[in-house]
């Protein structure tokens, strides 16, 4: 019995080493293949980290021949775009620009201008950027020196630039000619407007009689059509002036030297004071209303005035002032009159050279006409 049973015990160890190698076996198998992949996947990873490490980042240029990638800084400036033909093959085009800048000339020649209702000296010269009398000395035939011969419908020359307009006689030179206006001849030469032949050596035998020269920056007196100095002890003085002149020497009162404002409406319209184009100044007003002495003194002039002042009224207030009110449409007081501050004389009209009810208004001191605007409360 116990050689029997040691038997199937001998058969049943070696089974288990049989299993045993067999395991071991399939272990070292499987460690050969796990080693066999993890060597094929790091050969294969190292391999496109090279193909991707050969590739430039966006924005950067390898140079052939040159070692490693260079950045491409993008251009701070944004470019408009090219306008292409919509036809294929055409190739590029330019935009139309359909706006042309023309640039500005100044004018050079006379042109004319109608006078329209309500116009006057000054306004016409300020929409031509001219100086009042400039407007004067370029219409000498048609205003006569006289902002007051103004009138709706005249034609008037507009000269391009502030100065004179001349027209050339007979014996004329161009020395002489500057001269009067107070110029140098070469500004009239070179003025283009005149049309000068500047190759000749004589300008002045190519002017033929009737020609109108412009005269840049050229001046020249300007009459005063308003009333003379009229004294009460030479009233006569303005014998010339109009039917209005007193010829009697008077005494009577004699002013303050102080000025109140001369009618019922204190608004100036048309013409402000101008020394040299208009030396009074223009009170608006409807036609009738009351004028009143400015101070008191005499009335030296009373009536017509033959220079177109119409119905005029003079004051002289006897310490070197004098008082004139023109344009009137009655007259309350007669020559040789006292009159007082503020005393009414007249009334306000529309007669002469005048485009419209108003009161022409003039002071002066010893012959010197002022703006009665510095003057008057």
């Amino acid at each position: 019995m116990t050689e029997i049973e040691n038997k199937p015990n001998k058969s049943t160890r070696k089974a288990g080493v049989l299993l045993q190698q067999i395991g071991l076996n399939m272990v070292m198998v499987g460690l050969l293949i796990l080693l066999g992949f993890l060597a094929w996947q790091r050969f294969f990873e190292k391999d496109g980290s090279r193909v991707a490490s050969a590739e430039p980042e966006s924005g950067e240029v390898i140079e052939p021949g040159k070692g490693g990638p260079y950045k491409v800084e993008e251009l701070p400036v944004a470019l408009s775009p090219l306008a292409t033909s919509a036809e294929p093959g055409e190739g590029i085009i330019r935009i139309t620009n359909l706006k042309t800048i023309i640039p500005s000339r100044p004018r050079v020649d006379v042109i004319t201008y109608t006078v329209q209702a309500g116009d006057t000296l000054f306004s016409i010269a300020q929409n031509f950027g001219l100086k009042p009398e400039t407007v004067l000395w370029g219409n000498y035939e048609v205003l006569n020196d006289n902002p007051h011969f103004l009138k709706p419908n005249q034609i008037l020359a507009i000269l391009p630039t502030n100065g004179t307009y001349y027209e050339w006689k007979e014996n004329d030179t161009l020395s002489s000619v500057a001269d009067f206006f107070q110029v140098d001849q070469d500004e009239i030469i070179n003025y283009p407007g005149n049309f000068f032949d500047l190759t000749t050596d004589d300008p002045n035998g190519g002017i033929t009689p009737g020609t109108w020269l412009i005269v840049p920056g050229g001046k020249r007196a300007i009459k005063d059509w308003g009333p003379p100095a009229i004294t009460r002890q030479n009233a006569a003085a303005a014998r010339y002036y109009g039917e209005g002149a007193c010829g009697s020497i008077y005494e009577g009162a004699i002013g303050s030297g102080t000025f109140v404002w001369p009618t019922t409406d204190h608004g100036v319209s048309g013409y402000t004071f101008d020394s040299g184009v208009h030396p009074a100044i223009d009170i608006s007003g409807q036609e009738g209303n009351s004028i009143f002495a400015t101070d008191s003194g005499v009335v030296v002039y009373a009536g017509w005035s033959d220079y177109g002042y119409g119905y005029l009224i003079v004051i002289d207030h006897g310490n070197g002032w004098q008082s004139a009110y023109a344009h009137l449409s009655a007259i309350g007081v007669g020559c040789g009159q006292s009159v007082y501050q503020g005393a009414y004389i007249g009334a306000l009209g529309n007669t002469g050279n005048s485009s419209g009810a108003h009161l022409h208004f003039e002071l002066s001191i010893n012959g010197a006409k002022v703006n009665p605007l510095d003057y008057t409360r």
